[in-house]
Formats: structure tokens, sequence, C-alpha cells
């Protein structure tokens, strides 16, 4: 008998595991969004999206944001300018570039496992489109693409505008599960969008010895199953149990 609490307690706790509302996502998320502002070599500017991913100044951005790049800042939703920023490193294969501006306890976001994303999942992505700063828009993810070198690309139907490369796509968890760099332009193209998969920076960051505690190896995705998920969402409610006991007892 004394086996029935606990086995109530670790029901409600699979039953209280809840998606996130997307105000709730926006209003977690959009301090640590930020616009990448670049002066170019030829004079010229640009506007990119980025997010912080550690609370000392770590930003994650496309790569072709920063081609060319004379000077970069960033700027909050706040309107706080940085001083300069400064390119850690870039990714070979997909668009990615990581950036560090000086600063501490700043607000970061949380990555997710790209490599549990499904066709047909529920997105939400901030970003600054036409530079209208923390502009939150929903999709789905519509395919999870393999390129002919091996890569990875989620194609996704959330709308993505100039200005926007860079923008994190979250889960319904509020996870950054990939990073928007592109469209199909054209005419009777409508949301042919792409972004890379979050588990890509994992590697840049490792390399500036960044060690995340949602970081994972960098796997392909997989369809996973009805019997993996089931048993990915149990071991996630019992790990959640284990974290309630430490603090009940």
């Amino acid at each position: 008998m004394k086996r029935l609490p606990v086995c109530l307690l670790f029901l409600s706790v699979c039953l209280c595991v809840q998606a996130k509302t997307r105000v709730e996502i926006a209003e977690e998320n959009s301090p640590a969004i930020v616009a990448v502002n670049v002066l170019k070599t030829d004079g010229s500017t640009f506007t990119g999206t980025g997010f912080v991913v550690t609370e000392d100044g770590v930003i994650a951005t496309s790569r072709h944001v920063l081609d060319d790049a004379l000077y970069v800042n960033v700027t909050f939703n706040t309107g706080a300018v940085s001083g300069q920023a400064v390119k850690l490193d870039e990714a070979d294969q997909v668009d990615l570039a990581l950036l560090k501006i000086d600063a501490r306890y700043l607000p970061a976001v949380t990555l997710g496992d790209s490599d549990y994303v499904l066709p047909g999942q529920e997105i939400t992505v901030i970003g600054n489109p036409r530079r209208l700063q923390n502009t939150v828009s929903s999709g789905l993810i519509s395919q999870v693409r393999r390129k002919n070198d091996g890569t990875l690309l989620h194609q996704i139907s959330a709308p993505i505008s100039p200005s926007s490369s860079g923008s994190p796509v979250f889960n319904e968890d509020g996870q950054v599960i990939s990073v928007a760099f592109g469209s199909y332009k054209g005419e009777g193209n409508q949301n042919l969008n792409f972004a890379v998969p979050s588990n890509y920076l994992l590697p840049l960051l490792s390399k500036q010895h960044y060690y995340l505690p949602a970081a994972t190896p960098v796997q392909p995705a997989t369809r996973l199953s009805v019997w993996d998920r089931f048993k990915a969402h149990i071991a996630k409610s019992w790990e959640m149990t284990q974290r309630l006991f430490s603090r009940l007892f």
C-alpha cells in the first residue's frame, strides 16, 4: 500500500508535462533574442538575428550574417546596445556562427535536442524581420531534409523575412531546436523556409570550452517509433519525479 502514493505521484507528474503556450515561450525567451548589427567592409550595413546561448555573452546567429563584417554589435529588446562583438567561430558545412560580447548574467535560451524533431511538430520563431525586433511567428516542422553531403536541415512553415536570419526556432517546451537562415524565393513559393538543427551548435560551443547541460552528441535525426517516444516521455517524467523527491526529502 505504501507504493500507491508514489505511483500516484509519478502518474500525476506524467500527466502534468504540458507544452508551453506561445505567449509563455515569447515572454521567457524574448529578452535573449538580439538584433545583430553589421557594418560591412564596403560601408554598407546589414541586420540579422541572434540569441544568447550562455549568460556570459555567447550569441548564436547565421554565418552569412557576418559576411564581410568590419564591425558588429547587438541590440537587446530593451534597446540596450552592446560593445563590439567578436566572432568566436563558424561552422563549415552549415550556416551557423558564434559571437561573443563582454557581458555577464544575461538571459539565455535553452537548447533542445534536435534529434527528436519530427515533421508536423509545432514551432515558434522569434526574430527581427525587416528589423521589427522580437516578432513572434508560428508554424510547423514541414520536413527534416538530408542534403547530399549528409547534413540535415529543418524545413519550416513559419514565415522568414530579411533580417530574420539567425532566428531561434522553439519547440513546444520552449527549447531551441533549430536556427532559421533562409527561404526559397520566387513567384509561387510560399513559406518554403529552412533552419539548421540546434545540435550543430554543440561542436562550436565545445571548441570554445562551453559545455551546456542540454548538450548531447550530434547524431542524425531519425523518425522515432511510438514506443521510443513513450520511453523518452517516461524517462523525462521519472527524472522530474526524482528531482521533486530530492527537494522534498
